[in-house]
């Protein structure tokens, strides 16, 4: 029985955004500092119309990501966890539009490792794209029956918890991406 979850998200943290772009130098005089002042707001998911968005893997992967987290067996089936169930068994379809247009988003400039790997020992000045409070509808297709109502909502307040979305998350050592579930809708799809 395929359900149709709805839930709104209201953060507890900014957000950050670090998507990787490709964007091309102005010319061979352009500085790398004046490169970066130019495009950081590409590292923002931003739709036809300029307006910022989560991908829907940021989600998906948060849940996934606390049910390995949490490492619970299933009542009942051994030394299973949840972990599978909500790996292959929870799809989310549709980006989160913020409502906020890219060219509003300030950026936050930190001292980061130039190779983009935690410890690196060359680092360099990058301006990342950072909302402050931000909030949007996820809408979450649970294929597993395995997965109740109850067990959804609890491990995506975990995931809220302990893992967020974004950049500098707190899955990565970070502060930023937490939030809480304000609202859930349940829609049973096979019944209409």
């Amino acid at each position: 029985m395929t359900r149709l979850c709805k839930t709104h998200l209201k953060s507890l943290a900014p957000i950050s955004f670090s998507r990787f772009h490709n964007t091309p130098k102005e010319n061979t005089k352009e500085s790398p500092e004046a490169y970066e002042q130019r495009t950081w707001r590409n590292r923002m998911h931003i739709n036809a119309d300029g307006m910022v968005f989560i991908p829907p893997f940021a989600f998906k992967n948060c849940i996934s990501a606390a049910a390995q987290f949490l490492g619970e067996k299933i009542k009942g089936k051994g030394q299973a966890t949840w972990t599978k169930h909500f790996v292959s068994g929870i799809l989310v379809m549709d980006p989160v539009d913020l409502h906020i247009k890219a060219d509003q988003v300030q950026g936050e400039t930190r001292f980061v490792p130039a190779d983009g790997k935690r410890g690196g020992s060359s680092r360099v000045l990058r301006t990342f794209p950072r909302i402050d409070a931000w909030n949007g509808t996820v809408q979450w297709y649970i294929l597993d029956d395995l997965i109740t109502e109850e067990i959804f909502i609890r491990y995506l307040k975990q995931a809220g918890a302990f893992i967020g979305v974004g950049s500098f998350r707190v899955q990565n050592n970070g502060i930023y991406g937490r939030f809480d579930v304000s609202d859930a809708e349940w829609i049973n799809l096979e019944a209409q």
